[in-house]
């Protein structure tokens, strides 16, 4: 769960930087040998599928067997073939195709949205998540469909099916049952079935609840593995067929994953917690025939490692930075050796790298030469016990001769995820407001990944409490190493940070001014009216109807007679996540208070408001807003 003319002064504080071309890396994947990368690759033109050495990154070969379409869910067969999917977003289909070294095929064409192709492990079928006819883009973040008819009574099914990779054309036949929504799966190393984790009912709302199951591989009948009483994601087998690993623990946000390790025989039984203890948080695994492989966070670093139950993590690549891959956070060739992902930080643009475990390294260099218009720190602090970690990014316009400069903290979604290193992209809010001459402050406070699953489950019923604290006590640490002033302070965050942000309006006046998106203002009315309300029973403990005070407790509309900053909310008209409603309470109450508040409600906008368009209006009057109140302030 982000005056001067709106559009000149974006422009004007970011035009060196809009003038930069960034080549992008998406789904990557890595062969079974692991000497081969794929990925849909563009520079400003639509993107095509490059292969490239894993060794050095020499461009192998490239195809784009349809010009209407975008690519995705690229993987490798056990023949080293490509199979991957192409999308014609006008047509309203989806090709399932496969590409060997001479020239692609059409296996499936899907009508409606697919996603997630994975190779049996004898090379003969492949297995896919398909939506027939969806009326919605897959996911709780995306735009949902209008409330108007008979609520509840149709949601679409996401559903396992399999095809023959020896045919062309192959009819498009769920496998698994109807009703049962799949979200995650893998292979048994036999071919005979699958491990998922599905729940029943609504997909965008279930996930939460979502268990780990065994699917027949012919026959489509589900068997229980385990019901944990965690969010879980990323099941993966055995090469023995034995036991499945996945990752469990405190998730607010589904694609937002992290968490301990743990296994459970396929058979079925109690998971085992194999990383309980650790200080850092999984985010990526992959059991492959050299064993566990596993991507950490711990504290500011990106760790790829190797995973021996009861021995942790063993991280042999750390770096302060963040990585993604068509699977997780990286990639894996088959016996483990070999890994890859997109990396970036906030100073340097995505590059894929690559190598043996132990040898990681770049491979690509398309982005070298791009610049970032700030540096970075990490920044470290203790409160009440906890090791807190964030980051301080600086812009690179002179600032010694102004003084002191004003600073901007953006908080981050979830509750449960963490502020990595992104490059500051000029399309991002952290590069606007670096280019208008703000510090920014990106805290991961109590509720975050990074430092273990005890630190993540710390704001379990406290929400803007102890985390609040973490950000006040994180803004001290930042003033005692930066020429930060203390008078021109601002707060900003979207989601769980667009909670923040309006909850903290009634907690501090130590802000200027705030910039609230997607946020929550009123958790008892935002729990009948939002399209995920099973987030919350894992942090709640409780349905609201049965704990209501404790919904009410962390409620800024409850407490809007505190509040005194100026805010600009924003949010999206058709955000199921945090619907409107939130937005418009929020800003009533500070309009009945006569405290200066602007609110805009983006047409046909998801969570967060993610368009290029909205967005870029997004940042223009986040900038004005901070300008006006912030910058001015004395």
């Amino acid at each position: 769960m982000r005056l001067i003319p709106l559009a000149a002064l974006l422009l004007a504080t970011a035009a060196p930087a809009f003038a930069q071309t960034i080549h992008q890396y998406g789904a990557l994947a890595i062969a079974p040998t692991g000497d081969r990368v794929a990925a849909v690759e563009n520079g400003a033109a639509r993107g095509v599928i490059t292969f490239r050495s894993a060794a050095d990154g020499r461009i192998l070969r490239t195809i784009d067997p349809c010009a209407t379409c975008t690519y995705s869910g690229l993987t490798f067969a056990p023949n080293g073939d490509l199979v991957f999917l192409a999308r014609d977003a006008k047509a309203g289909n989806v090709r399932l195709m496969d590409a060997d070294a001479k020239a692609t095929r059409t296996i499936a064409t899907v009508a409606g949205i697919a996603q997630t192709p994975r190779v049996s492990p004898d090379g003969k079928r492949v297995a896919l998540l398909v939506t027939l006819g969806a009326a919605k883009e897959a996911g709780a973040t995306q735009a949902g469909v209008r409330m108007v008819g008979e609520i509840g009574e149709k949601n679409d099914e996401q559903r396992l099916a399999v095809f023959d990779l020896s045919r062309e054309a192959n009819a498009v036949t769920p496998l698994s049952p109807a009703g049962r929504y799949i979200y995650e799966y893998d292979w048994t190393p036999d071919g005979r079935g699958f491990v998922a984790t599905t729940a029943l009912g609504n997909g965008d709302n279930n996930w939460w609840v979502a268990s780990l199951d065994a699917i027949d591989a012919t026959t489509g009948a589900v068997r229980s593995i385990a019901k944990p009483a965690m969010q879980l994601n990323q099941p993966r087998v055995s090469p023995d067929g034995r036991t499945v690993a996945f990752i469990g623990g405190l998730m607010s946000d589904f694609g937002s994953i992290g968490g301990d390790v743990f296994t459970v025989p396929l058979a079925g039984g109690t998971p085992r917690n194999i990383t309980e203890g650790a200080k850092s948080t999984v985010t990526t695994i992959d059991w492959t025939t050299g064993g566990l492989r596993a991507v950490t966070l711990a504290g500011d670093q990106l760790q790829f490692g190797t995973l021996t139950p009861g021995q942790m993590v063993k991280p042999v690549f750390s770096k302060p930075a963040s990585s993604a891959a068509g699977d997780g956070r990286a990639v894996f060739s088959a016996d483990g050796r070999v890994a890859a992902a997109v990396v970036q930080d906030y100073e340097h643009a995505p590059a894929i790298y690559a190598g043996p475990l132990a040898s990681v390294r770049q491979i690509t260099h398309d982005n070298d030469t791009l610049t970032a218009p700030g540096t970075a720190r990490s920044v470290s602090w203790k409160n009440e016990g906890f090791d807190v970690q964030g980051w301080l990014l600086a812009p690179k316009t002179a600032i010694a001769a102004t003084g002191k400069t004003p600073m901007i903290t953006m908080v981050h979604g979830g509750p449960s995820a963490a502020n990595m290193p992104g490059y500051l992209a000029p399309t991002t809010m952290n590069a606007a407001l670096l280019n208008a001459g703000y510090y920014v402050f990106l805290p991961n406070p109590r509720g975050s990944y990074g430092q273990g699953e005890a630190f993540t489950a710390a704001n379990k019923r406290d929400f803007g409490g102890g985390d609040l604290r973490d950000i006040l006590a994180g803004i001290d640490a930042v003033e005692r190493v930066a020429p930060v002033d203390n008078n021109r302070l601002g707060l900003g965050g979207c989601s769980y940070g667009g909670f923040m942000a309006m909850w903290a309006n009634t907690q501090t006046n130590r802000f200027k001014a705030i910039v609230a998106g997607a946020g929550l203002s009123n958790w008892v009315s935002y729990y009948g009216t939002n399209g995920i309300d099973q987030w919350m029973l894992p942090f709640f403990g409780k349905s609201m109807y049965d704990d209501m005070k404790a919904y009410e407790d962390v409620s800024a509309i409850y407490q809007a007679k505190k509040a005194k900053t100026p805010t600009f909310i924003y949010v999206g008209e058709r955000d199921i996540e945090v619907p409107p409603t939130q937005s418009i309470e929020w800003w009533h109450a500070l309009k009945n208070q006569n405290v200066p508040v602007s609110l805009v409600i983006y047409p046909d906008a998801g969570h967060c408001v993610s368009g290029a368009e909205q967005s870029k209006d997004v940042r223009a009057r986040s900038i004005a807003w901070f300008d006006r109140y912030v910058k001015a302030a004395r």
